[in-house]
């Protein structure tokens, strides 16, 4: 067991497939953890990745300053990590990304925090084509206009057992025998492994990485779209034809997609959701830049030799193998 250090961290969208790895980070450190989410008790599963009492998860909603504000009442430091990858009713990307960022940042100065850190993504840009990432530029002015220090992660696909990518892409195989490559599967990732942006947002919360600057988190092999979703075809063992289809039919499809996806209240199967503003993001390489490699505001550039995607995923696809772990020797 650590002991408890008393310091204490308030991480909005704690209970998310990030967050999950962010609070183990800080509880393994012995900071005790608030985790702010709209439903607390569905955050309860992450009390036993600490000591009794060191997580606690409370009720916060972004759209609503006075819940932020209680929720980074007493804190020593805050960490934002709430996201969306696609807009459903009330959640779209600007109140999100973009006002919820300032609502988190603007409640972290009020209380006289000084350490702030900000999720974000590469890609991140003001005058970017994509809401997504026109979104994600702003949550990061809103952070930095409010707490000066504050530390931006900006990470390529990340992965990790519960990841959005590398498991979409399996369960699709165990239904399609063809899988669409947006754009011929050209679009170059930096895949980086959850549990090493964890320990980047750990460091920042410490204070152990220089605050106020952007960091742009990849792993330490650049795959293509195409490289990837071969890596699931071996993985799970499946066979599929994968189909080069050009971004101009993506977009339509994808507006096929949403369309339906409406149409039915949004019963669509995740898996087989697509939106136009995904598709205008697969247009750019998600790649770390040569600027913050030549910075150090990388993996490398902070001592931390990242997980590759081989080393990592097959310990988690097996199960979309026909037979399990138990379809070859290779588990057994």
């Amino acid at each position: 067991m650590v002991a408890s250090s008393g310091r204490l961290v308030t991480v909005f969208g704690g209970s998310g497939f990030i967050g999950r790895h962010v609070v183990r980070a800080l509880a393994r450190r012995g900071w005790r953890v608030r985790v702010a989410v709209r439903r607390p008790d569905l955050a309860l599963f992450l009390q036993p990745l600490g000591n009794v009492g060191q997580i606690h998860p409370v009720q916060a909603n972004l759209r609503y300053p006075e819940s932020v504000a209680h929720a980074v009442a007493g804190a020593d430091a805050v960490v934002n990590l709430v996201g969306i990858l696609a807009e459903t009713g009330k959640q779209s990307f600007d109140s999100v990304q973009a006002n919820g960022a300032r609502a988190v940042a603007e409640a972290t100065r009020a209380a006289g925090i000084g350490t702030l850190v900000q999720m974000s993504a590469i890609g991140a840009d003001p005058d970017s084509e994509s809401a997504y990432a026109r979104s994600k530029a702003a949550g990061e002015a809103a952070a930095r206009a409010a707490v000066p220090g504050a530390v931006i992660i900006r990470p390529s696909i990340v992965f990790g057992p519960e990841d959005g990518f590398f498991n979409r892409f399996a369960s699709l195989a165990t239904m399609l025998p063809v899988i669409p490559l947006v754009g011929g599967g050209t679009t170059r990732f930096q895949p980086v492994f959850v549990g090493d942006v964890a320990e980047v947002i750990a460091r920042a919360v410490e204070g152990s990485i220089a605050p106020g600057k952007v960091y742009e988190l990849g792993g330490p092999e650049v795959k293509t779209f195409e490289e990837l979703v071969r890596i699931v075809l071996r993985e799970t063992d499946r066979k599929a034809v994968l189909a080069p289809l050009p971004f101009a039919a993506a977009r339509l499809q994808a507006g096929v997609m949403e369309f339906l996806n409406s149409a039915t209240f949004g019963l669509l199967p995740d898996e087989f959701m697509l939106t136009r503003d995904q598709v205008t993001l697969l247009e750019k390489d998600n790649v770390v830049s040569e600027r913050a490699i030549q910075d150090g505001r990388t993996l490398e550039g902070l001592g931390i030799r990242g997980e590759t995607v081989e080393a990592v995923v097959p310990s988690y696809l097996y199960r979309y193998r026909k037979g399990g772990q138990f379809t070859s020797g290779k588990y057994a």
